[in-house]
């Protein structure tokens, strides 16, 4: 069930994403080679609760596996849903942090793909890719539009550079659930699947592999990652679908405050 959204619950959501926003900016600051990813999840943790909320991806999941970090860390050929642990970042690895936040019943969702000091043109534009694909499909989240509109401008503008588009997993509606109805692949033809209409919230995140679409699951239950090995990149946002303009509930101008770079404007030479 789709569950449109009053404009009080929006500016709850609203809170909850920029939350979510201002803690992946405090997680950059300690994003260096050395750092264990178990140091940057404490750090979201604390900020979180500092900030009277939830780490909304702790404990999620099955009784039997809940997930036991406040941030999904995928470094390199993780995908997404990597465990923070022991693991420290090196030079020129890249770093998929994701967070959700549960604050006042309302969830924020986003995530943010790092580099760790300098790394290769090669990987430079598979970030820069993968961002202006989200921006893409967020100016196809619109009333009026459907589900696919979003979906193919993403598989279009990433598949044109040869970049494999992870087709299982998919971005989500979120509200007083982390995921709700509708799905929102990154995949698909335009005109199909659910009609979007104004007040429907949605994480929009496309998942971007260097190489191969196809993807695997390590025997943590959790991680996945890309079948070859290849790079992974991953950006989301939250929005609101809109009559005219799609509206962006989180940002990543927090981050980019702290990191000094903007992936989606670096020019690549060559």
């Amino acid at each position: 069930m789709i569950f449109l959204k009053s404009e009080t619950e929006i500016q709850l959501m609203r809170e909850s994403a920029q939350l979510v926003s201002r803690t992946l900016a405090e997680v950059a600051r300690h994003i260096e080679p050395g750092v264990q990813t178990a140091k940057l999840d404490q750090v979201a943790e604390d900020y979180i609760k500092e900030n009277n909320a939830r780490p909304a991806f702790k404990g999620y999941g099955s009784r039997s596996n809940p997930f036991p970090g406040s941030l999904c860390i995928s470094v390199n050929e993780q995908v997404v849903h990597g465990i923070p642990g022991k693991y420290e970042l090196q030079e020129g690895d890249i770093v998929s942090i994701d967070c959700g936040v549960e604050k006042e019943g309302y969830y924020g969702d986003s995530a943010y793909t790092f580099v760790v000091g300098d790394c290769d043109e090669e990987t430079m534009d598979l970030l820069r890719t993968t961002m202006q694909s989200l921006y893409l499909g967020i100016d196809q989240a619109v009333h009026g539009n459907t589900v696919g509109d979003i979906s193919n401008a993403v598989q279009m503008h990433c598949e044109k550079k040869g970049f494999g588009v992870v087709r299982d997993l998919v971005g989500h509606g979120l509200g007083k659930s982390l995921h709700e109805d509708p799905s929102v692949p990154n995949f698909g033809r335009k005109g199909t699947g659910k009609r979007l209409r104004a007040g429907m919230t949605l994480a929009i995140e496309p998942m971007i592999n260097l190489g191969t679409w196809k993807v695997k699951t390590l025997k943590d239950g959790w991680t996945i990652v890309t079948a070859d090995g290849s790079r992974s990149a991953h950006y989301e946002h939250d929005i609101v679908v809109r009559e005219g303009n799609a509206e962006i509930l989180s940002t990543f101008e927090y981050i980019e405050e702290i990191t000094k770079i903007r992936i989606d404007e670096i020019q690549l030479n060559g």
